[in-house]
């Protein structure tokens, strides 16, 4: 595997992979780097395809007083996780090459940006778009693959690429979890061993309600109860919400496929997690 960091040799070896007849793949990651990652990584092998994961803790998406400083950083881990798992090149660049002095355009993405972590964390979602949208020109991927963790998020990116006409296919890869149901994170080693053992109430009542919404009960009653089951673990709630799971807007129309999603702190740490909503249930 290489590691890059600057601009002109990372086009320098896409250019190689290109003239080979390759195609490229781009994994996105901010490192500290688990099992759902990896799992971005399977989900990209193809025969004649190259894969280039980058390693960016992004500055610009995140806010006053949340984790960029601590933020866990483990290059040396990671790199060796990514080389057994297959990867061709690892692209880390430092901040200056991403964001060089001077640097003034912001990328800004509508309607599906809006609510959820959109409203509990203003601009995240502008630095997320602009700086994938400078790994898209940087890299100039066949296929980019994300995370169904973070589905706004993946909302976002779609929502962008279509937007821009970046010739990119967009792959959302199924949430990666621990054997009791908790999404796999970068954050949860911030978890105490209580904090841990409490996370699982955020699956789990996320799976009571869409099971019950499901079953065609009510959702403002089910979405309570997933609140009282949150705060009874400790959690503290940003949002509990029902949406349409393309657009991302509540009280979506009949027949649409629908998503749970949550986002809620344990103690200092933040956690977000999302389930389908099975309408073949009724």
């Amino acid at each position: 595997m290489q590691t890059i960091r600057q601009i002109v040799p990372l086009r320098d070896a896409i250019a190689a992979f290109r003239a080979a007849g390759e195609s490229v793949a781009l994994v996105p990651t901010m490192g500290a780097l688990h099992a759902g990652h990896m799992a971005l990584i399977e989900a990209a092998k193809r025969p004649g395809r190259r894969i280039v994961a980058s390693i960016f803790v992004n500055p610009r998406q995140f806010g006053a007083g949340e984790d960029l400083s601590r933020y866990p950083r483990r290059e040396a881990t990671d790199s060796q996780m990514l080389t057994r798992a297959g990867c061709d090149v690892l692209w880390a660049p430092p901040v200056e090459e991403v964001y060089p002095a001077g640097f003034a355009t912001n990328v800004s993405v509508g309607g599906v940006s809006a609510g959820m972590d959109g409203a509990a964390r203003p601009g995240h979602f502008d630095g997320v778009a602009t700086v994938v949208a400078k790994l898209f020109n940087q890299v100039r991927p066949d296929v980019a693959l994300f995370g169904e963790k973070d589905f706004q998020q993946l909302a976002v990116i779609r929502r962008m690429v279509a937007d821009l006409d970046f010739d990119i296919e967009i792959v959302g890869v199924p949430t990666q979890r621990e054997d009791d149901g908790l999404a796999l994170s970068s954050r949860n080693i911030y978890l105490d061993e209580g904090e841990r053992v409490r996370a699982v109430a955020l699956p789990r009542a996320l799976g009571v309600a869409a099971r019950e919404i499901g079953r065609g009960g009510d959702v403002s009653t089910a979405i309570a109860s997933a609140h009282d089951m949150l705060t009874g673990a400790g959690f503290a709630i940003d949002y509990v919400c029902l949406v349409d799971a393309e657009t991302l807007t509540e009280h979506p129309e009949p027949g649409r496929p629908l998503r749970l999603l949550a986002a809620a702190r344990l103690g200092s740490t933040r956690l977000i997690d999302n389930v389908a909503v099975d309408m073949q249930a009724i």
